[in-house]
């Protein structure tokens, strides 16, 4: 059979280097599916349950392999279904492309089946790079255009192809006339590197202060090298941003940990202490948690000028590659002889780390969910892939579970969507067959995708060259995230009518997937019941029964937020005596860090 429209299109994308579509059918795509089938071992289509999964694949793909992702969805409701998935990927700065399908091209503007405006509801995911295929001509130019840019500006993408289009003929070469474009594939990122002078002025400010703090981001998780050689010269305490989590390994006595409302107590202390802050690849949204404007000086690092100087006044905006910025900026700096900030730092940190220990040993009703992380945290396997999803989960696993060299980790940062969790360690394992992948999710984001998403674990495991996959689910019948923002921020007691999850049965489940499943609801069980998954010869869904009532407390609290606690108390929450029991026991764990409370 000669080429057409779609073959030439995936013909295209192997020349990408594109191996892996996350994909769903349906009759807008039948041509594409047809041409997937034709390519043989060429590509591999995983399909998920749903689109926006597909999505969320294609950004977790790109987020750990540092590629392209690429998803594919039918015309209509499969392409509306991307979108979150989608805006995961542009929030957080991934290359990910997304191909859809469209009516044909005579029914379009006839208000036919399924038509959509596609290039309007695309505009702003996509807005970089959004383009329909209306003739076989531009195949070559838009599938080379969409993939070079989605790589270059670490964006959203989109390709839209009509259904008659993707099975016309052969797609011919452009003639060397007027109104004809000739591209070509493949990009080699360049190295972006500051002027000498704007180098030596920041080196001079750094060299200034004596109190640094460094925050580093996801744009430093290839530049964990330079970050550290750059603490040790200048003295300097590290925090990182939720998206950088796996850019420094704890071990290191001055990583403070994160930072924000899912943050630590020293990366605060160090904000609110520093003179000097150096911010390296990171978008960190939350500027309270950032020194007082004024009370320190400050240097930024990134390779988007556009997010230079918007979280903090800085006095000095670099622009350019972390690895290669600070390896240009470290023979400016001048090693400090006075370490006693460092020391100070190091000191907050062994005390945090014993802090959370104490917590996560207080007894709970039946479960505390800080002893499921710190109990993983131990037993976390060399070069595994972590992911969390969004809601209390993300707490546990910002401050708990500390990462070593050699693992990756993320979560939905900006956009901080439910339901990324379970998809993105499916994608972690496409990528990565031989490494272990866990996820940490809530019952809720497990009912709203991870249920369902774990039958593609059980279509797909056996081709994984170490099958073993680890979904750890808080069930704790809450939606407890929103749950603690709205008494903590709001003053309102718990909604139950909003806020409750039904009880759902996920071992059992599991099991009935042919997966591996295990059920906890005493403490003394957790370690043993990582200990069999982590030796499993499948997959394993680990349902942890928690406590709801455990706070995920912030490093420092407001008076504002103290007296809306209060208010939801005094309104009559349904759960306030377990709230007060577990709060009094995390509060008097971070000033008694040897207490263990009952």
């Amino acid at each position: 059979m000669s080429e057409n429209v779609s073959d030439f299109l995936l013909h295209r994308l192997t020349e990408w280097g594109i191996e892996r579509l996350y994909g769903f059918p349906g009759d807008g795509i039948n041509g594409l599916m047809g041409a997937i089938d034709r390519a043989g071992d060429k590509f591999k289509l995983v399909r998920a349950r749903h689109e926006e999964m597909c999505a969320f694949m294609a950004c977790a793909h790109a987020k750990f392999t540092g590629e392209v992702g690429v998803c594919m969805a039918t015309s209509g409701p499969g392409a509306i279904h991307l979108l979150n998935g989608l805006y995961d990927a542009k929030l957080d700065h991934q290359p990910v492309m997304a191909i859809v399908g469209q009516q044909a091209r005579a029914a379009l503007g006839g208000q036919y089946q399924q038509e959509v405006d596609l290039v309007s509801l695309f505009k702003d995911v996509a807005s970089d790079y959004v383009e329909m295929i209306m003739v076989p001509a531009q195949v070559r130019h838009v599938v080379d255009r969409a993939l070079r840019i989605a790589i270059a500006k670490r964006t959203v993408t989109c390709i839209i192809v009509p259904n008659d289009v993707q099975i016309l003929g052969a797609v011919p070469v452009p003639p060397r006339a007027h109104g004809t474009v000739h591209s070509g594939f493949g990009y080699r990122p360049p190295r972006v590197v500051p002027a000498e002078g704007d180098l030596r002025h920041a080196a001079d400010l750094l060299n200034a202060g004596s109190k640094v703090a460094i925050l580093v981001g996801a744009g430093t998780l290839a530049a964990a090298d330079e970050v550290i050689e750059v603490a040790e010269l200048l003295g300097a305490g590290v925090a990182k941003a939720l998206l950088g989590k796996a850019a420094l390994p704890d071990e290191l006595p001055y990583v403070t940990g994160s930072i924000g409302l899912l943050g630590t107590k020293p990366s605060w202390d160090m904000m609110m202490e520093c003179d000097t802050l150096l911010m390296i690849g990171s978008r960190f949204p939350y500027s309270e948690f950032l020194p007082k404007e004024g009370q320190a000086r400050g240097v930024q690092i990134d390779l988007d000028p556009a997010m230079l100087s918007i979280r903090y006044p800085m006095e000095i905006s670099l622009v350019g590659d972390a690895a290669a910025t600070l390896r240009a900026l470290i023979p400016l700096l001048q090693r400090k002889t006075d370490r006693g900030w460092r020391e100070t730092i190091e000191k907050n940190v062994a005390e945090w780390w014993r802090v959370l220990e104490a917590r996560a040993m207080h007894e709970a009703v039946p479960i505390n969910p800080e002893r499921v992380f710190w109990e993983l945290s131990s037993r976390l396997p060399d070069e595994c892939i972590l992911a969390a999803d969004s809601g209390s989960a993300a707490n546990w696993y910002a401050r708990d579970l500390k990462i070593r060299r050699g693992m990756m980790a993320s979560l939905s940062g900006c956009l901080a969507t439910m339901g990324p969790g379970v998809p993105y360690v499916i994608a972690a394992k496409f990528a990565y067959p031989e490494r272990v992948a866990i996820a940490v999710v809530g019952d809720g984001a497990m009912q709203m995708n991870g249920n369902a998403e774990l039958i593609t674990i059980g279509d797909y495991w056996k081709e994984w060259s170490d099958p073993r996959l680890i979904i750890v689910v808080l069930n704790n019948r809450d939606l407890n995230q929103v749950t603690w923002e709205q008494r903590v921020l709001e003053g309102d007691p718990k909604f139950d009518a909003a806020q409750h999850v039904p009880d759902f049965p996920y071992a059992r489940y599991a099991e009935m997937l042919g997966l591996k499943g295990i059920m906890v609801n005493d403490p003394a069980q957790i370690g043993a019941a990582f200990d069999a998954a982590l030796s499993a010869d499948r997959p394993c869904v680990i349902e942890a029964i928690t406590d709801p009532d455990v706070p995920p407390l912030p490093p420092h609290i407001t008076l504002k937020e103290a007296k809306a606690f209060a208010e939801s108390m005094l309104k009559g929450d349904e759960d306030t005596g377990g709230m007060i029991r577990q709060s009094a026991k995390e509060v008097l764990a971070t000033f008694l860090p040897g207490h263990r409370g009952h």
